[in-house]
Parts: C-alpha cells; sequence; structure tokens
C-alpha cells in the first residue's frame, strides 16, 4: 500500500521561464551589429550611386562617338560591361541594407513574442499555481481548494480516458497515516507512478483543473512508501 503524505514547504515555487540576462545582451549586440552594418553600406551606397551616375553619363557620351564613328564599339561594349558591374555591386549592396533591416525586425519580433510568452506564463502561474520538481517528487501548489468531495469528478475523468477506475490506495485519512500523525482527512493517494501513461495523464488533468498536488517517483522515508500521486494539498502533521 502507498502512504500519500508531505512536509508543508520542502520545495521552492517553481519560476516562471524568462529570458536571461544573457540573451538580452546577445539581442542587444545583433541589433548594434546590424545598425552598424547598415550605415556603413549606407555610406558605400552613397559612393556607388555616384560612381554609376558618372559611369552611366559616360556610356552615353561614348554611344554618340560611337554612332558618329569616331570610338570603336569595343569600347563602347567594355563601359557596357562596367556599367553592369557598378549596378550589380549597388543592388548587392541595397539588398545588404535590406537584410540588416529584416535581421533587426525578426531580432525585435522575437523579443516581443518572448515578452508576451513571458507574461502569458506569468499570467498562467497566477492562476494555476506554480510546479516544482526534484529527482524524486513533483509538487503542484494548485489554486484550487479541493476536497474529498471533489474526488468524483477525477474518477470520472479517469475512468473516461483509461475504462478503469482510478487506482486510489488510501482515500482521507487511514490507519498508516495516523500512525505516521499526518492529516490526511482531506487528500487521496493515487497508486500510479508519475511518468506512467496514466499517471503523467492525471498530472496534467490535475493541473489544468488547478488542482494541488504531489508526486513521488519513489518510496522517501518518512514521507512515502513508494511511487504514487497524492491529490490535495500536502498533509501536515496532526496536532
Amino acid at each position: 500500500m502507498l502512504v500519500a503524505l508531505f512536509i508543508g514547504g520542502g520545495l521552492a515555487n517553481g519560476q516562471t521561464p524568462g529570458r536571461t540576462s544573457n540573451e538580452i545582451t546577445s539581442s542587444s549586440n545583433l541589433i548594434a551589429a546590424a545598425n552598424e552594418y547598415k550605415a556603413s553600406s549606407k555610406e558605400l551606397l552613397t559612393i556607388q550611386e555616384t560612381e554609376v551616375s558618372k559611369a552611366g553619363a559616360k556610356l552615353e557620351e561614348l554611344r554618340t562617338l560611337v554612332a558618329e564613328g569616331l570610338v570603336a564599339k569595343a569600347t563602347l561594349a567594355a563601359e557596357e560591361e562596367k556599367v553592369a558591374t557598378l549596378r550589380r555591386q549597388l543592388e548587392a549592396t541595397q539588398k545588404q541594407i535590406a537584410d540588416s533591416d529584416n535581421t533587426v525586425a525578426q531580432i525585435k519580433a522575437q523579443e516581443d513574442l518572448a515578452k508576451k510568452q513571458a507574461a502569458t506564463m506569468k499570467l498562467v502561474a497566477k492562476q494555476y499555481g506554480t510546479l516544482a520538481t526534484t529527482p524524486m517528487m513533483l509538487r503542484y501548489n494548485g489554486p484550487i481548494p479541493w476536497s474529498l468531495v471533489s474526488l468524483d469528478t477525477i474518477q470520472s475523468f479517469f475512468t473516461t480516458r483509461f475504462g478503469h477506475s482510478l487506482p486510489t490506495s488510501a482515500v482521507g485519512q487511514s490507519a498508516t497515516h495516523n500512525r505516521l500523525g499526518y492529516d490526511h482527512r482531506n487528500a487521496v493517494d493515487v497508486a500510479l507512478h508519475p511518468d506512467s501513461t496514466e499517471g503523467r495523464a492525471l498530472i496534467s488533468y490535475l493541473q489544468g483543473q488547478g488542482i494541488p498536488f504531489l508526486a513521488f517517483r519513489g518510496a522517501v522515508p518518512g514521507v512515502a512508501t513508494g511511487a504514487h500521486i497524492h491529490i490535495g494539498s500536502p498533509s501536515h502533521r496532526l496536532s
């Protein structure tokens, strides 16, 4: 028989995941680098635009001279290739500037998404409690004031999901809890390993409903005789 009981404050509350200072610094550095690259590209673009403009004007003059038979067509062809090369370089620089803008936009979009996700996680934590874990157990500080009168709802969920009754090992106070001196009157022990398929489904359901629980992966001396899930607030010592 499994025993579900635990002291009230053995685990620190789980924390809402957020961006680390390293991640924030990295994003800032990327944005600064992209803006610096964009600035240098703009300086190069100004020079290239001037070169393309001058080369284009010279090309038009050569075309007139070729038409008048004063310059060989080979000279014109060479100049046309030069102008084409300058324009390709100009277009490449314009693309670099656009890419810099896109990079900054993407980083800022990711930052905005991270902020929204963090805000959502904080809201979820506020509404549904926090989950803390150790190698041997999980503790969920759900906000719902659960009691045995609500056990039927959990039983119904489990039976519908798995086709058999919830494998409870202790409903309310038991002789074992009396012997160990724990108040288990408004708690239920379920003989499921928290990492089993049924155990994970039950834990997910309890979290979704905001119901507090403790889930043990094995025996804990003086606390639990084996793997099980304790539904309800942690059991406290009887006075």
